[in-house]
């Protein structure tokens, strides 16, 4: 690998080459129970998707227990590197901190809405909001994404999923009952928080 991008809870990130000209991003996911399951879900999940606002797939592979998802390479990193840094105003600008909040609406609009199946992320933050070079937003990391069909408007949940500070009540109490695609409005209303504050609001260890 050229060199490590990021790493989460579910693999670290490398760039690497498929050929002299072409980058790509490499997930390489940690190993642990349950793992396989992991892989073949967000490898179904992102092969049906194709938006301007949704990062596209290139290939995966397998090799026994090892397994790595090939996605396109987005130069500028994800959307927290800017949170983080608490400046993001000036070095984006209102403009365009603007245009990368409707893209994330557009990406998850087309999930729930424009696809064969309804897409449930269950993960949105700025994490998981990459940036390309022209800094348009793509939502990516579908590990633990559901999908449904159209007709059915809601989906069972058997356990909590995401991350603390973005997820709906609805998920982490799952005794709330079934789960509707606004859980990932929700989250998208956490991060719009984050983006017009300029630094992520989420203080886990307050």
């Amino acid at each position: 690998m050229e060199q490590n991008l990021k790493q989460n809870a579910s693999g670290l990130n490398n760039r690497d080459k498929l050929s002299s000209q072409i980058l790509v991003a490499v997930k390489v996911l940690k190993i642990f129970k349950g793992n396989g399951e992991e892989f073949i879900n967000e490898v179904g999940t992102i092969g049906r998707i194709y938006h301007v606002n949704v990062v596209r797939l290139a290939g995966y592979c397998t090799d026994g227990y090892r397994r790595a998802l090939v996605y396109e390479f987005l130069p500028n990193d994800s959307l927290e590197k800017f949170i983080s840094s608490g400046n993001q105003s000036r070095t984006l600008g209102w403009e365009k901190l603007q245009q990368i909040a409707i893209g994330i609406a557009k990406g998850l609009d087309y999930l729930h809405h424009g696809c064969n199946q309804q897409i449930l992320h269950f993960d949105i933050k700025p994490h998981n909001i990459l940036l390309d070079h022209n800094f348009s937003p793509k939502v990516s990391d579908f590990v633990l994404a559901k999908l449904c069909s159209k007709d059915q408007s809601v989906v069972s949940m058997t356990a909590a999923r995401g991350t603390i500070g973005y997820i709906a009540p609805e998920v982490f109490w799952r005794n709330y009952g079934n789960v509707l695609y606004k859980a990932d409005v929700y989250s998208f209303g956490i991060l719009l928080i984050d983006i017009v504050g300029g630094r992520k609001n989420v203080r886990v260890a307050e």
